[in-house]
């Protein structure tokens, strides 16, 4: 069959179980009824062969067995898979359901924020909208009172436009989106550390709940129950592990009493005990967080009041990173008070899992069973064996760990989280803590007691566990860097080509373009190179001559007569003649 439409039939069969479940008023996830096809196929006892394809007669049996499953509620073996399966479906670590919810609070302030940062408002009431929507959104945010009341919404308006006053809309209009929602939230911020300073000081502080008075009184209270609930969770369990020690011990009573059920008793509370201590350290955390955060809320206002004292100026340099770090410091305490919560409701919800053993072992039942047996708890049967010690010399090819010589030995992941791997094998599936006695049987033959055998004669058919998987190998092409350097030219004629589009760069001119989105934006300048002083030169020199004028006059010496006779002569060349 191929893989899509083996997907399809499994899909459909976990449809149908869901459907006959609810017809019958019982609703369970998609994942626990998958859980359940898939243990109702494996199981050998139910005959179901792997190796060829469910007819419909196996379909049919398939969802008739998986529904009766699902609806015997005196199954305890089906509360600790429902319950593992609700853990797994609602419980993440600190830092992922702070990523998580981070992330919705986002999600949620999305379309607030696009009504913002969309917005192209030119008038009056445009802008005044516009302004009325910042403060919502920031009081959405912040979490610091609801945008509903007046006196709220007034405390924020008064606190925004001491930062950010109506005139500021133009320029904030001009800006990108990245860089509007960026300052949305700077603004935030910084409205909400000047709203918690003033309600520490007693002038203002509307509709803002003192979380860290609410978690100092919800963190104890939360621990309290957790720990009662914890505690008569091991008191089951002490009290289910003496009696099954018993009948280990006296095989006649395995006949009179039913040993699986005690076991899957004890599983159940097992795991819810677990469960238990997963939380509590969760909630030990917050506490120690809380601690902390108190301290440095009260550092900050301190530091606030010492910079702010009577001043009427104060630089925004100075007061407003305290009090976005006052924003941020509250914002941890939203985060505590939520962890709380889920953390408090996941623990109510795990209680349902549980109303099985009144039904199947009520406190009369109980107390015979308990006739003669002493309830030991963990604590002492770790206690009877503390001083005893392992020889390193009967263990030379193994490799031991103690506590006193191995760094961070606490966050080492201990394996059956602590259970004695030999004690559940050797007695059928008994949970009990590892003491050294039975570490050391164990450790003289692991193998032989970790081993599981899945090969079952069912129908004269072998079920055997897959072993087969996907798998590829790849191997690295170039090991080393590479040494090519790509700007290399080996080609003069290329290189010369080069130096003339940059020479003829460098005589462009440079231009600029500025459109109504860039307008304001930034500063536009334009380069260009200054002026020198030019002259020009001729191929040769040049120059025009006139005649020299040359005029003489004879007889001016006299002669032999007494009168002087001048003659002008004039022997100036003509000009056309030079």
């Amino acid at each position: 069959m191929p893989l899509t439409q083996a997907e399809s039939v499994i899909k459909n069969i976990i449809r149908e179980i869901g459907q006959e479940c609810a017809a019958h008023g019982e609703i369970v996830s998609e994942t626990l009824v998958a859980f359940m096809v898939k243990a109702v196929v494996l199981d050998p006892s139910n005959g179901f062969n792997m190796d060829r394809t469910l007819m419909k007669s196996d379909v049919q049996k398939l969802v008739k067995l998986c529904v009766a499953r699902l609806l015997d509620n005196k199954n305890l073996s089906l509360d600790t898979i429902k319950m593992q399966v609700y853990f797994d479906m609602n419980y993440t670590s600190r830092e992922e359901f702070l990523e998580e919810h981070h992330r919705v609070l986002e999600s949620r302030l999305g379309s607030v924020s696009r009504e913002i940062t969309d917005n192209r408002a030119c008038a009056r009431e445009e802008l005044e909208s516009l302004y009325r929507k910042i403060v919502s959104y920031v009081l959405l945010r912040s979490g610091l009172g609801s945008p509903t009341d007046i006196k709220i919404v007034r405390e924020a308006t008064a606190a925004l436009q001491s930062v950010f006053p109506h005139s500021e809309l133009g320029t904030f209009l001009t800006l990108t989106k990245k860089d509007k929602e960026r300052q949305l939230k700077e603004l935030t911020m910084i409205v909400s550390g000047i709203r918690l300073f003033n309600r520490d000081c007693g002038k203002g502080g509307e509709g803002i709940d003192d979380l860290p008075a609410i978690l100092h009184e919800a963190i104890p209270a939360t621990t309290q129950h957790i720990d009662s609930q914890l505690q008569i969770a091991q008191d089951q369990v002490y009290r289910y592990t003496a009696i099954l020690e018993k009948v280990t011990k006296n095989p006649l009573m395995s006949k009179e009493l039913k040993p699986y059920m005690l076991k899957e008793a004890l599983y159940n509370v097992r795991q819810y005990e677990i469960f238990l201590q997963i939380i509590l350290s969760d909630i030990i955390t917050c506490a120690q967080e809380v601690e902390i955060m108190i301290k440095q809320l009260g550092a900050q206002l301190e530091l606030l009041k010492s910079t702010v004292k009577s001043r009427t100026a104060i630089p925004t340099s100075q007061v407003f990173p305290i009090f976005i770090s006052l924003a941020s410091l509250w914002t941890s305490f939203q985060d505590e008070t939520v962890l709380i919560s889920v953390l408090s409701s996941l623990t109510s919800h795990l209680e349902p899992f549980l109303g099985a053993h009144e039904l199947l072992f009520p406190d009369r039942i109980m107390q015979g069973l308990l006739d003669d047996v002493t309830v030991k708890t963990d604590v002492c049967r770790i206690k009877e064996h503390m001083e005893d010690r392992v020889r390193l010399t009967d263990f030379k090819k193994l490799e031991w760990l103690f506590p006193e010589t191995t760094a961070n030995f606490e966050k080492l992941l201990i394996q059956y989280r602590g259970f004695c791997g030999y004690t559940f094998a050797t007695t059928d599936g008994l949970l009990l803590p590892g003491i050294l006695l039975e570490i050391i049987l164990f450790s003289s033959s692991p193998i032989f007691f970790s081993k599981y055998y899945t090969v079952r004669d069912v129908d004269k058919h072998y079920i055997k566990p897959i072993t087969k998987c996907e798998s590829s190998t790849q191997t690295d092409t170039h090991i080393l860097p590479p040494t090519i350097v790509r700007a290399y030219e080996w080609n003069e004629w290329e290189l010369r080509r080069k130096a003339i589009k940059l020479a003829n760069l460098r005589q462009k001119i440079t231009h600029s373009v500025q459109t109504d989105l860039s307008h304001m934006r930034r500063e536009n300048c334009s380069q260009v190179y200054p002026l020198k002083d030019a002259s020009t030169q001729s191929n040769r020199e040049g120059s025009t001559r006139v005649p020299k004028p040359q005029i003489y006059i004879a007889g001016l010496r006299g002669g032999r007569s007494k009168t002087t006779h001048a003659v002008k002569v004039n022997l100036t060349r003509a000009v056309d003649e030079t």
